[in-house]
Parts: C-alpha cells; sequence; structure tokens
C-alpha cells in the first residue's frame, strides 16, 4: 500500500531538505532500499556513505531506473539536480541531509509512531532470534504481525524493517543486535518499544567488552530505553541484570520460579502458567532452548494484550536450527548461523535430544569474539560434547582446542573450504549431523553444500 505522505511529508519526518519533488503524484513511497540495484519504482533510494563506497554516488542511476525519490546528502544532491548528473537523473524526489543515516533512522521512527503498532524490542545473548520468530507464530492468530528478517537487527537494518511495516500493522517484533555499548541505546531511540524483552546474558563480545557484566549492561540499555508504564521481559534469577531494573517499569520474569514458567511439558504439549493464568500449546519442536525462549514470547504477547494458546508452528529464521532431510538418510540440522557458548551447548543437548539409530556427529567451528579466555571456552564444548556426539568435527584454529575435552572419534579441519571438501567423505547413512559455529567462520556453505549434493 502506498504511504500516504507527499514529498515534503517524508522529508519532514526525515529531517532532511527537499530539494526536487516528484514529477508527478503526490503519494509518498512504497518502500525504502539501501541498495541501488533494488531502487525500482515506488522505493526511495537512501544513499549511505561506506567505507570503500558511498551509496549516494548512484542517486543518479536510481532516479533513472524510476525510483519514487532518493535521500544523499548534499553533494550528490546537487549533483542529480543542477551538476553533471542532472541530465540523466530522472524525475524522482531528491531529498539532502547530511546524515543519510540519521535521516533514514528518523524517518523510521516517523513512520513507527504513524502506525500506531505495539513494539517488542527483543535482544539477548543467545535465544533473540528464535524469540522473536517464536513471537511471530504466537501472534499472528490474533493481530496483524510483523517481525523483522534475518539478521536486520542494527542501526541500519532496523529502520528498514521499521520503514517494511505496512499500514495497519498491530505488531512489530523488532531483534536488536549488540556489537557494543550504545547500540541496543541507539536501536531502543528509533524503535521506542511498548515491550523489551532480554532473552539471556552470557559470554559474548568479550573481546570487545571485556566482562559479562558489561555484556548485561549492554543488554540493559533496552530496559533504559523504555518508556516510564513500559513492560520489561527478563529472564527469572538473574542477578546481572538486577542493577538495571527500573521501578517505573512493570517487570516480568520467565523461567523456573519466574511470572511465566511451564507447568508441564511432555512431548508437543505445553501448559504455560502465566501469572495465574493456564495457557496451552501444541508445539513441533521439542528442543529445551526453543521451548525456554517460548516462554519469553509468551511474557511478550501478554504484554501487548494477546492471550495466547492452541497450536503452534515455528518457521526458523535460515541457519538456526533447520532440519533437513539428506540423502542416504543423513539429517542435517543447519545452526550454522552464529555461535557462542550458551548456544553452542543448547545445541549439542538438542542433538542428545535426537532419536537416531545412527551416528550422532557434531560440526563444531569456532566461537569469535571471545577475548582472552576463548581456548578454555572452546575446550569447554568440547567436554560438554564429550558423550553426546559419536564424532566430534572440528573447523578452524579456535574450535581444534575443543579435542582437548573430548574422548570419541574427532577429525580437524582447518576452515570452511577444507570442510565442504572432506566433510561429505566423513558422513555415514543415518547420520544426525549438527553444523555451528560464528558466522564469520562460514559453515553456512557447508549446509548449502551437503544440500544441493543431496538434491544432484
Amino acid at each position: 500500500m502506498r504511504r500516504r505522505w507527499d514529498a515534503q511529508q517524508v522529508a519532514g519526518a526525515a529531517g532532511a531538505q527537499l530539494l526536487r519533488a516528484p514529477a508527478s503524484g503526490t503519494d509518498g513511497p512504497e518502500r525504502t532500499t539501501i541498495d541501488s540495484r533494488k531502487a525500482t519504482p515506488g522505493s526511495l533510494f537512501v544513499g549511505l556513505p561506506g567505507e570503500n563506497v558511498d551509496g549516494g554516488s548512484f542517486a543518479a542511476a536510481a532516479l533513472s531506473n524510476g525510483a519514487w525519490g532518493v535521500l544523499v546528502t548534499p553533494e550528490h544532491g546537487d549533483a542529480v539536480t543542477t551538476g553533471s548528473g542532472a541530465a540523466g537523473s530522472g524525475s524522482g524526489a531528491v531529498l539532502t541531509a547530511a546524515e543519510p543515516l540519521a535521516a533514514l533512522q528518523r524517518l523510521a521512527r516517523a513512520w513507527r509512531r504513524q502506525l500506531g503498532a505495539r513494539v517488542i524490542g527483543v535482544t539477548g545473548s543467545t535465544g533473540k532470534t528464535s524469540t522473536k520468530d517464536l513471537l511471530l507464530g504466537v501472534l499472528s492468530p490474533y493481530r496483524l504481525t510483523v517481525a523483522s528478517r534475518a539478521n536486520f537487527n542494527t542501526e541500519i537494518g532496523l529502520p528498514l524493517e521499521i520503514l517494511a511495516a505496512p499500514p495497519g500493522t498491530e505488531v512489530l517484533v523488532l531483534e536488536m543486535g549488540m556489537r557494543g555499548p550504545g547500540q541496543i541505546a541507539e536501536l531502543a531511540r528509533i524503535a521506542e518499544p511498548d515491550v523489551g524483552v532480554i532473552v539471556s546474558i552470557g559470554p559474548v563480545h568479550l573481546e570487545l567488552l571485556g566482562s559479562i557484566e558489561a555484556v548485561a549492561a549492554a543488554k540493559a540499555e533496552l530496559i533504559a530505553g523504555l518508556a516510564p508504564g513500559a513492560t520489561a521481559v527478563i529472564p527469572a534469577g538473574e542477578p546481572l541484570l538486577d542493577p538495571h531494573l527500573r521501578d517505573d517499569l512493570r517487570t516480568v520474569t520467565f523461567g523456573s520460579g519466574g511470572d511465566v514458567r511451564f507447568a508441564s511439558a511432555a512431548d508437543t504439549r505445553v501448559e504455560i502458567d502465566a501469572e495465574g493464568e493456564r495457557l496451552t500449546f501444541a508445539v513441533d519442536f521439542t528442543e529445551a532452548h526453543l521451548r525456554q525462549d517460548l516462554l519469553a514470547a509468551v511474557a511478550a504477547a501478554l504484554a501487548v494484550g494477546v492471550q495466547p494458546g492452541g497450536r503452534l508452528e515455528l518457521a526458523l529464521s535460515p541457519g538456526r536450527g533447520q532440519q533437513r532431510k539428506l540423502a542416504a538418510d543423513v539429517t542435517l540440522i543447519d545452526d550454522s548461523y552464529n555461535a557462542n557458548p550458551v548456544s553452542m551447548r543448547a545445541a549439542l543437548d538438542a542433538l542428545a535430544a535426537t532419536a537416531t539409530g545412527g551416528r550422532r556427529v557434531a560440526v563444531l567451528g569456532d566461537m569469535l569474539e571471545l577475548g582472552p579466555d576463548a581456548e578454555r571456552y572452546h575446550e569447554q564444548i568440547g567436554a560438554h560434547a564429550d558423550g553426546i556426539a559419536d564424532l566430534l568435527v572440528t573447523v578452524g584454529p579456535l574450535a581444534a582446542a575443543m579435542a582437548r575435552g573430548f574422548r570419541g572419534e574427532h577429525v580437524h579441519l582447518d576452515d570452511a573450504t577444507a570442510a565442504v571438501a572432506e566433510l561429505p567423505a566423513v558422513l555415514h547413512a543415518g547420520d544426525v549431523v549438527l553444523v555451528k559455529a560464528s558466522n564469520g567462520v562460514g559453515l553456512g556453505r557447508v549446509c548449502e553444500a551437503l544440500t544441493t549434493a543431496a538434491r544432484a
């Protein structure tokens, strides 16, 4: 649906200057993109300056492709209206701002307010993506719900996801990623969440943050960013968050001993005690970490006025634990998108719970950004895998330390390229294969290669 904002309103919302209005029509853009290749008719192209390429240099190309308009720095705006690039710059709107990213963020915040949707912000050391996916499944039968895609959880991705939400959206679920101090606070300022969910606190980004207490403080920026009267959803019994709690918020805890906890959980039937209310779900997953994330999702759903229940089918984001059947009855568990010590243990526990007549194979790569204790964390994961995996395949220099804690059969591969080439020869018929590592290791290529070979 076309936005009912004209070019002047778009410029005002973004805090930008309107150098040129569209030649025809009064409607605003239908969508927003930072990729000039996707700057097709109806789109607003935002040219972001980058380390290697300045997106504003593609403004003329975007306009010539029929884009509704461009939002760029004044230098690039002048070039497409009066300079050498003006001749082929089409007839779309030209908006300028000294900092196009800040303008994009202001525009997103204005659209969030225009929507009038309830906004749920989700962060955590582990489980934030699966909690976001669960919230989409829990809320969709009751409200028109939009959840952010894949890894659109940064200062660039989050505003794009807000702007992608159509008119009529009732609940907007936004994942919030963190690489350092101040980043969650920035995302909260853009999204203005009504509910802030912190799924977990664990040893991630230690190379940058230095301590688990600093990780908790960075995640707790979401609590600090909530307006008085909003709801904070946090794990029960997490002392690292205690210093960051606020008396002017409603705080709901989830997990054992929390406000939202399991009454019973057997096979596919789950009963949840939510502050005295009994909610029953029929679920298609048994993994313990996903069920814990379900508690967080239910707490957040209740906070926006939805009392969920019934059948829940979870559609996980790519690389977050999807299971696929390959040739020779091999089962692939693709959890390759990211990893840290907490999520590695959860994935191995899920592998342990997988019923199979074949071997359990754990293909585990480096966990990055763990700081000076990285080797110890990797060795501990190897010890956790001992007794779970029949075969441990380690990938990368850090992952090699896992072998010291593992007493079973072990194969080490130098990198993802070697894993793509050599892993098929290691697998046997009937194996269940878990693939997990930090995204930078590239084990998604391994999952892709195994899947492609199965289709051939």
